[in-house]
């Protein structure tokens, strides 16, 4: 039986917990939007044409893939389907590994074509650097989830580090929705 204290304090420690992820997303958001702005600041710099838009692309769609897996393993762990969780972490996971190898043969080439003494090279790479820094940490977190997912540690009733830890991965998607227009799509 459980003790209505009890589920109340569960219900506020989530609601605290949400809450507080959100602000982290939204002081995160600046950041990015500091990142994003400079791009537009400085107008007069031209896309070079030496920029992979096909590689872009394709990172584009792994990493938007990758939100789709995600939230199939946050709805798996709120129906306390442990199979389905790990299957959709372990993809995720795979799916940003993709992603990061991408992101390196993105720089492999910025560092040829556009290094970072130009404008255009240091907005490119500090923008994909930045969001790189946040996609790792995202893996390190999933990563550990499926840790915890392995050992049983997640229920019906208690997911909350799934819950956050994809919300997480989706602010990185979101994140990276404006940033692939910025550096590839504009002129």
């Amino acid at each position: 039986m459980a003790y209505p204290h009890a589920v109340e304090h569960a219900e506020e420690r989530l609601s605290v917990n949400r809450t507080g992820l959100w602000l982290f997303i939204l002081s995160e958001s600046f950041l990015f939007g500091a990142a994003l702005s400079s791009r537009y600041y400085l107008q007069g710099v031209e896309r070079p044409p030496e920029l992979n838009q096909l590689l872009g692309l394709g990172i584009t769609f792994v990493l938007l893939t990758s939100s789709l897996t995600a939230y199939r393993a946050e709805r798996a762990a709120v129906h306390g389907h442990l199979p389905g969780l790990i299957r959709n972490l372990a993809a995720t996971i795979g799916l940003g590994l993709v992603f990061v190898v991408g992101v390196i043969i993105e720089w492999y080439e910025a560092f040829h074509y556009f290094p970072p003494s130009t404008a255009y090279g240091t907005i490119f790479l500090t923008t994909t650097g930045l969001h790189g820094f946040h996609v790792l940490t995202g893996l390190a977190v999933l990563t550990f989830i499926l840790f915890l997912g392995r050992n049983g540690r997640f229920t019906r009733g208690n997911f909350w580090p799934v819950e956050g830890a994809v919300k997480y991965w989706h602010f990185v998607d979101v994140a990276w929705v404006f940033i692939y227009p910025t550096l590839y799509l504009v002129r």
